[in-house]
């Protein structure tokens, strides 16, 4: 996906430019709203450690769109 007119990058464009793991569980979280609790069941790590990408992932996200 292009950048838009200012040369910022789409929601889509910045997902993509994340690891992996953080796009999947940032994914799951906001897009299909999966509980943290869940994710962390489904890809076997602590509940803290998914806590943690979606905190850091948002920020990320944040900083990214602005």
């Amino acid at each position: 996906m292009p950048s838009d007119a200012s040369g910022r990058k789409s929601i889509a464009e910045i997902l993509e430019s994340l690891p992996e793991e953080e796009r999947l569980i940032l994914t799951m979280h906001y897009v299909y709203q999966v509980s943290a609790a869940e994710i962390a069941g489904k890809l076997g790590v602590p509940e803290r450690a998914v806590l943690t990408v979606i905190s850091t992932g948002r920020s990320r996200l944040i900083s990214s769109i602005f």
